[in-house]
């Protein structure tokens, strides 16, 4: 049956227009027989205005009148005409233009560095490359390998910053579960194995903060931003 538009709106207009049982209305319309009586009682959608299924050519006045005669009969939606070309298109690879798939390498390689629990069809997915570029990046046997430098991949506009968090996400909880798996196996406790993860994460957030102050403290510092402050303010009128 094909699914159709607005339910409960057709729904009213079924049990104010015709004489279908509740199981009837609730099965063309893809509801629940108790929610088509609160309908009919008024509990249920007080206030939408009823949808003719006939005029808008989901339904024939024929349906309806074999349904009537016959309560365990089920209606069949009108299939529209050209219901096979209404079908959506699968989503392709995603497309990156051409001044930025130079740029793609620079990506993997900070993908490989700090999301090692990514696959390589996952980081395909996310920035628009294939297992053949990735895995050149990996083994560096890419043709630039000399010249590839760990970017972050939102940095250079190859994805978003929710699309990346929500694939390392994906693949964290995957790696977890894997990893709680292979402790079962291997008869370890799951509470231990908790604790190394936590100490693991842990450290690398220490290692992240460390890497931060590094980068501040081989910043250049000008004397502007260190004496700016000791300069003194024109006097006020």
């Amino acid at each position: 049956m094909a699914s159709i538009l607005m339910p409960k709106a057709t729904a009213v207009w079924l049990i104010d227009n015709t004489s279908l049982s509740f199981d009837q209305i609730a099965r063309f319309c893809e509801l629940h027989a108790l929610e088509v009586k609160g309908i009919a009682d008024g509990d249920v959608a007080a206030g939408v205005r009823g949808l003719d299924p006939i005029g808008a050519g989901q339904l024939t006045r024929s349906e309806i009148e074999k349904a009537e005669a016959d309560p365990s009969y089920d209606m069949q939606a009108v299939t529209p005409k050209h219901a096979d070309k209404m079908v959506q298109k699968r989503r392709g690879p995603r497309y990156t233009p051409l001044s930025r798939r130079q740029e793609r390498p620079d990506a993997i390689a900070w993908l490989i560095r700090n999301h090692p629990e990514l696959t390589d069809a996952q980081i395909g997915k996310l920035i628009g490359t294939t297992k053949t570029t990735i895995e050149a990046v990996r083994t560096r046997n890419h043709w630039n390998s000399s010249n590839i430098k760990p970017v972050d991949p939102v940095s250079l506009a190859l994805c978003t910053q929710i699309d990346l968090d929500a694939i390392v996400t994906k693949a964290a909880a995957k790696k977890r579960k894997m990893d709680e798996k292979a402790a079962l196996e291997r008869g370890e406790d799951l509470d231990t194995l908790q604790s190394t993860a936590e100490a693991k994460a842990k450290e690398e957030a220490i290692q992240d903060e460390d890497e931060r102050l590094r980068k501040m403290a081989n910043k250049p510092v000008s004397a502007d931003s260190v004496f700016g402050a000791f300069k003194e303010k024109p006097e006020e009128a």
